[in-house]
């Protein structure tokens, strides 16, 4: 069988938060984290309203009720 076309080839992803390599599958519950902790860290800063859209919101944005 030729190694270019194995079908078990892992996907290694960068993770978000350390920039370590983090296999991205099902086999990863923390994808695409490397860790448990790294995921938290992310979730914590999310919660903590440290991620933001730069451009205001606008009233087209917004869905009818």
């Amino acid at each position: 069988m030729n190694p270019s076309m194995n079908p078990l080839k892992k996907r290694l992803v960068t993770c978000p938060k350390c920039g370590q390599l983090a296999e991205f599958s099902a086999n990863n519950a923390f994808r695409p984290f490397c860790s448990e902790r790294c995921k938290m860290v992310d979730f914590g800063a999310w919660a903590n309203g440290e991620y933001s859209i730069a451009a205001p919101i606008s009233s087209d944005d917004l869905d009818d009720l």
